[in-house]
């Protein structure tokens, strides 16, 4: 059977992406964000896995206010870079697993999550940056990628803890597929920010730092933080922090098995105007 065997967590900031791709990572404003990161390039060496299931938010590129579901998952062969208004982003085609995503999608909707299934769809920073941070600058990703596209953008958002049980479902979904595929789940996505209005460039590392802690021993504390706190604590876009519940809910420790081992924790400041947050988390046997 297939099986979860680490979780990934990591800020998908877009000027990440426009550093990488036009060769910044040793300038002084960059090279600590890219040394918070050299750790985990070298473990996904290490720990190369068969599948990445990849949770993030479109970022008004494959969806747009006709249409905006609340959890859609990625069932094509291949996902193009989206052209984000200034080209896509030089980085390789990403691969699907059609397979895998089609049984998760059944499995899931049987336990009674909604799911939109997308056939078609190109994938922005959300997804391509997380990928660059964490596997370089390859001629092709190393594994295939189901994209899990969640809506934090356009109000009602899913809860916390609707994302957290969601995570649990999709760890049985993976664990009934007949394959012996070693599966990672990556949450992006937050930390703290706020693109507009009075409060722009909010920053708040006492919330963020206590949210990773959480997010480590106690997740199901972190999914009961209530939608108003993400709001008034980490700003407008903070809320895209409940995607990393949806990677923490899937880990083995929810489902009565050991605690994760904490692979790697990293957390900056600045990195354009938001927070840069970076967890690893290993299933233990």
């Amino acid at each position: 059977m297939a099986k979860i065997t680490a979780s990934v967590y990591t800020s998908h900031v877009p000027a990440i992406g426009a550093a990488l791709d036009l060769g910044k990572l040793h300038e002084p404003y960059w090279a600590p964000v890219f040394k918070g990161y050299e750790y985990s390039k070298q473990w996904m060496e290490d720990n190369r896995p068969d599948v990445i299931f990849l949770v993030f938010n479109d970022h008004a590129t494959a969806f747009s206010l006709d249409m905006i579901p609340t959890f859609a998952i990625g069932c094509a062969d291949s996902f193009t870079p989206a052209d984000e208004g200034w080209g896509p982003r030089p980085v390789p085609v990403v691969k699907g697993h059609p397979e895998l995503a089609a049984h998760i999608a059944q499995s899931v909707i049987q336990q009674d999550f909604d799911l939109t299934i997308v056939n078609k769809m190109d994938v922005d920073h959300g997804l391509t940056v997380p990928l660059s941070l964490m596997c370089g600058q390859p001629q092709a990703w190393p594994c295939p990628v189901i994209p899990f596209a969640v809506n934090v953008v356009q109000y009602p958002v899913p809860s916390g803890r609707r994302c957290f049980e969601l995570g649990k479902a999709i760890r049985k979904a993976v664990e009934s597929y007949d394959e012996p595929l070693n599966v990672q789940i990556w949450g992006t996505g937050g930390m703290s920010h706020q693109l507009q209005g009075p409060r722009a460039g909010l920053i708040n590392k006492e919330f963020d730092n206590a949210f990773l802690d959480k997010l480590i021993a106690d997740p199901a504390a972190a999914a009961a933080i209530p939608h108003i706190d993400y709001v008034r604590e980490a700003g407008s876009e903070g809320i895209e922090l409940v995607m990393w519940l949806i990677a923490r809910g899937a880990m083995a420790d929810v489902a009565g098995g050991p605690a994760p081992k904490v692979a790697h924790r990293f957390y900056h400041v600045p990195a354009s105007n938001t927070a840069v947050g970076h967890l690893i988390l290993e299933n233990q046997s």
